[in-house]
């Protein structure tokens, strides 16, 4: 029997006479193989493939065929633009069934909420921070309201998978799943990603139904891509205007304000010829009708984006999907072909979770005791160990914390039950904690201006989290600006011109972290030979020379280091997060060097800099030791060890010691009476060509270090014995070391010459 077949007759009939649909697409189809039978499932479908219909129509089947006492089920949208989008159209849907929908955001008038309230819809459309506020209401009976929810529908939903407002809708997910008498039915809605059963394990929470990926091989479609490059904004801005012209585009680039948007997406809808300036926003399934280009300022950071954007193009019989790149950097035209090369060859980004999601057990933890007469303890922490994104946190760090937020004041103990403190209640108590409800909102884009107001760009959320007062500085527009001040409240960051001499942090063009992905095919392309058909010529132009001038420089796959004038330059091409990473280890190893990077290279500058000193410092960076769990020493740091560490009358071996204490000081501790190995080396033996404790110990001992127990897991108790034995050897050969360079220190030049 057909999938349509199964329908109730209600919804079959609906179809047919007010759709005028004669059959399903194939994802629909196979959602509904899913779906009917009570499977979880994640459903694959580019934008306007029809995901919505996959998932609703059979929810609204069941629905039809059993009416729920209260809501039966919930639609769910990151983003209030998209709830707004969808609500005429499974508005729609509900009614021919002779069911009802009802949207509930921060915008819905107070009457329309206590009249649902009365006589609930069996379809809530809703926003996560939104269906909190209900749960957390004393206005709403949620256990009235949600004890025969079936199902839940979340839209886009790889735009919440590993953040922090996917962690707080799968907590809000579970406390509804709790106050239901049904496992409650989850299917997500997504793009295309790279690893949809993570998402799927991740979405399906507690739920014990199975589970499916739905995702039908798509069907061909012809593409047309055009990346162009011209020297200035001018000459940009005239191409696209000219590709344009009497045709419906948009034109993914930077933030516009929401009037302009709304006013563009009227003329849109209603005109043949108009452009909508729009930024990551419109890809997230929101419906502008049918597009005939896709124009695309620089390129975006992920495949994802890509395919996301140019899918909004080519759904009109005959017509191809197509994304023009209007290019003014090297970096853009280099970006845009690793991507169009990506996809081609099928990757798509994967998404990464996160087990420790410590901010939104904050929040939940501060919600929980503002509901009612607040909450225990142990029931906090039963509800939190059910989350996916918790399920990292040992239940011993949840009672420090717990411990800490009281005597913080955040919190208090009031009979046992755990309520808000006075100082949470300062900090979110107005507009009825409205400030807390939307704390975890949307990616936010930061406007970059200068202190008299004047604007000069802006950056993602992404990268303003990184930036720090009167420290950080970027590149802007090829000049250097340094921070005065990150504004959170409304948004802004407030910058100054860096003083002449300051090098910046961040040295890309762009503020945007790449992936490790893209920037490896990025220098994949620049040592390829391949002439991709879709460059303009000066796009071609622009590729050629870059690749004739890097070419010397990374020979092989694995980048390259150049050295210059008192500069290395360090091409990893490993993404601004990697990168970044890199340059704070470098500048802990060194300690004297300024160290720049951006998504392609590290850039080192310092009046010591040199090649041994640099391969030192890599050889450093190369020792799993230096990368340890710092949790680690907060443990010491409650130890008596901590005295010990600080106590100069006892002398404490180390080789490279600078890591060590500026890990240690980061947790208050001191570490006195060093005697550094490595330095030893360094200063008793100048012409050696490394000093790292492997090249130490050969030369001077004639020891092989075997130092494949570095990569084994150091935070677990008991250690293995192979891990006591290596922490042993290492012991041993320090105090050889020490001996070793005691004598060298007191024996006579010519001596030490013959025994080195």
């Amino acid at each position: 029997m057909s999938v349509f077949a199964r329908f109730a007759p209600r919804l079959q009939q609906a179809i047919v006479s007010r759709l005028g649909w004669s059959s399903l697409r194939p994802v629909q189809e196979e959602a509904g193989a899913a779906l009917l039978p009570g499977d979880n499932a994640i459903i694959l479908a580019p934008t306007a493939g029809g995901k919505t219909e996959a998932a609703v129509f059979p929810v609204l089947s069941q629905l039809a065929d059993d009416e729920p006492h209260g809501v039966g089920a919930l639609y769910v949208a990151p983003i209030k633009a998209l709830l707004n989008n969808q609500a005429d159209r499974l508005g729609l849907y509900t009614e021919m069934i002779g069911l009802r929908s009802f949207t509930w955001h921060g915008d819905t008038p107070d009457h329309s909420r206590r009249q649902f309230l009365k006589e609930p819809a069996q379809l809530l459309m809703t926003t996560p921070e939104s269906l909190e506020v209900m749960l957390l209401s004393a206005r709403v009976d949620e256990n009235k309201l949600f004890a025969d929810l079936r199902t839940v529908i979340v839209d886009e939903i790889h735009a919440l998978a590993g953040s922090d407002r996917g962690a707080h809708l799968m907590s809000v997910i579970e406390r509804l799943a709790r106050i239901s008498r049904h496992d409650v039915q989850r299917v997500g809605l997504s793009a295309t990603v790279g690893n949809p059963e993570t998402i799927l394990t991740w979405m399906q929470g507690t739920s014990s139904r199975t589970g499916r990926v739905v995702s039908p091989p798509s069907q061909p479609r012809p593409r047309q891509i055009l990346v162009v490059h011209r020297a200035g904004l001018t000459e940009l801005s005239r191409d696209a205007a000219q590709v344009a012209a009497g045709l419906k585009s948009l034109l993914f680039c930077q933030s516009r304000s929401t009037t302009e948007r709304q006013l563009a997406e009227e003329r849109f809808h209603h005109g043949g010829d108009a452009c909508i300036v729009c930024t990551s926003t419109l890809e997230l399934g929101i419906d502008v009708g049918d597009l005939d280009r896709v124009l695309q300022a620089e390129a975006p950071d992920t495949v994802n984006s890509f395919l996301q954007r140019m899918g909004r193009t080519g759904r009109r019989p005959g017509q191809a999907s197509n994304t023009t790149f209007l290019c003014e950097t090297t970096e853009g035209v280099l970006q845009a072909i690793a991507l169009v090369e990506l996809a081609k060859a099928g990757w798509v980004e994967p998404v990464e979770l996160d087990h420790r999601c410590w901010p939104v057990l904050i929040h939940q933890l501060l919600a929980m005791a503002l509901a009612g007469d607040g909450i225990t303890g142990d029931d906090a922490w039963e509800h939190l160990a059910r989350v996916p994104d918790f399920q990292g946190i040992h239940r011993a760090e949840y009672d420090r914390l717990l411990a800490w937020m009281v005597r913080d004041g955040s919190l208090r103990l009031a009979g046992g039950r755990l309520v808000l403190g006075l100082k949470a209640e300062r900090r979110f108590g107005r507009k009825n904690f409205m400030e807390l409800f939307a704390v975890f909102s949307s990616p936010q884009t930061y406007t970059v201006q200068v202190a008299d107001g004047r604007p000069l760009g802006s950056f993602s959320q992404a990268f303003v989290d990184r930036l720090v007062d009167g420290v950080s500085s970027f590149l802007l527009g090829g000049r250097a600006w340094a921070v005065l001040q990150v504004r959170h409240d409304d948004r802004r960051v407030i910058v100054e011109a860096a003083p002449r001499g300051r090098q910046p942090t961040w040295g890309g063009f762009l503020p945007q972290f790449l992936g490790l992905d893209l920037c490896q095919h990025i220098q994949l392309v620049l040592l390829s030979e391949a002439r991709y058909p879709y460059l303009d010529d000066a796009a071609w132009a622009v590729l050629s020379e870059q690749r004739a001038s890097m070419r010397e420089v990374i020979s092989s796959e694995r980048g390259g280091v150049e050295f210059d004038n008192g500069e290395i330059r360090w091409w990893t091409f490993a993404g601004g997060r990697i990168n970044a990473t890199l340059r704070h280890a470098l500048e802990a190893v060194a300690g004297d060097w300024q160290v720049i990077s951006d998504n392609f290279l590290v850039k080192v500058r310092g009046a010591a800099v040199d090649r041994d000193r640099f391969r030192d410092a890599l050889g450093r960076l190369g020792e799993p030791e230096f990368w340890e769990d710092e949790r680690l020493w907060a443990q010491v740091a409650e130890s008596p060890l901590g005295q010990l560490l600080a106590n100069g009358e006892t002398t404490k071996l180390i080789h490279h010691a600078p890591f060590e204490r500026e890990v240690l000081g980061r947790q208050g501790l001191v570490l006195d009476g060093v005697v550094d190995t490595r330095e030893a080396s360094i200063r008793l033996r100048r012409a050696a060509s490394g000093h790292s404790l492997r090249e130490v110990c050969a030369r001077e001992l004639g020891l092989e270090l075997d130092k494949r127990e570095q990569t084994g897991d150091w935070t677990r108790r008991p250690l293995t014995e192979s891990q006591v034995t290596y922490a042993a050897l290492d012991a041993e050969v320090l105090l050889r070391l020490f001996a070793r360079f005691e004598e060298v220190a007191h024996t006579p030049p010519a001596a030490s010459s013959q025994a080195g």
